[in-house]
């Protein structure tokens, strides 16, 4: 059976705001969906939901119905996906990435770590997150600072992807990481991505959909709490989020386009959480905000 994409057509902006809609709707199922830089100088993306083809027909349906308000004059495409091994093929290109005192690099570039770096192992996979990203970058830059100078006693990576940000804080700093996501696909790799980087105790990983999880009163309430996600979810869940956040303790927001920046701020200023730091990454910002006291 042929794996096939549904796919929209659209600008950066437009496509960011097309996979915050698709999100909403496939959230929380194990349903792939992805934007594509198509054309640079023309700002020609893609946003695709992924699928098996006899699944199309429903997919199109729920793609048309939750992009219909926002976007009614965008029709569907479909491709049919070529059987080709794309984790092999997207590794040829992938080249370490620098952020802060961390270096993610491949298992092909294990020779490009150089003494003081905080080498991060992630190879191209099922989940989101090679530091590749502008809000990926951002985030790691982010929590290199914070991490440094306000001493976490422990630390929450909410939707956590491929496992990179909690394995970030983890080699920072020796404390107890609750790394959680809602794609038991992706908690599968950010498990072995854990092992493939030598940490062998103190990060926990979860499935876990909302806050509803009990992880989440066990393991809490945290020092520091990251959440790479999109603006849409992160500014709904910002009251919840902050319950679980210690007075002082800090959280960094990423998955926000530039131009979204102002909502988050208004959304957390809500919740008692003074803004510190905004830092931008080809179009993306990545947050810094502190819990009153």
């Amino acid at each position: 059976m042929s794996e096939i994409r549904l796919y929209v057509t659209s600008t950066e902006i437009g496509s960011a705001e097309i996979l915050d809609l698709l999100s909403l709707e496939f959230g929380e199922e194990d349903v792939a969906i992805a934007t594509t830089e198509v054309d640079e100088k023309k700002d020609i993306w893609e946003a695709s939901v992924y699928m098996m083809a006899d699944d199309e027909e429903v997919f199109r349906e729920r793609i048309a119905k939750a992009i219909s308000e926002d976007f009614p004059d965008l029709s569907i495409a479909m491709e049919v996906i070529p059987d080709v091994d794309w984790i092999a093929k997207s590794l040829e290109g992938l080249k370490p990435v620098r952020a802060g005192r961390f270096l993610v690099h491949g298992s092909h570039d294990r020779d490009k770590v150089k003494i003081n770096d905080i080498a991060i192992e992630i190879d191209a996979g099922q989940a989101f997150g090679t530091g590749h990203h502008g809000t990926t970058a951002g985030c790691l830059e982010v929590i290199d600072t914070v991490v440094r100078a306000t001493e976490p006693r422990n630390a929450l990576d909410l939707g956590t992807g491929s496992g990179v940000l909690a394995i970030a804080v983890r080699k920072l700093r020796n404390i107890p990481v609750l790394a959680t996501d809602i794609d038991p696909v992706a908690v599968r790799v950010a498990k072995e991505n854990v092992r493939r980087n030598g940490i062998a105790s103190g990060l926990r990983l979860e499935t876990a959909p909302g806050f509803h999880s009990s992880a989440f009163r066990q393991d809490g309430p945290f020092d520091l709490i990251i959440a790479n996600i999109l603006a849409r979810p992160l500014i709904k869940m910002a009251p919840q989020l902050v319950t679980h956040l210690t007075p002082g303790g800090s959280v960094i927001l990423s998955g926000i386009l530039a131009e979204q920046r102002w909502k988050v701020i208004s959304a957390y200023a809500g919740t008692r959480c003074r803004h510190v730091r905004t830092i931008w990454r080809n179009g993306w910002v990545t947050m810094h905000f502190v819990r009153g006291m």
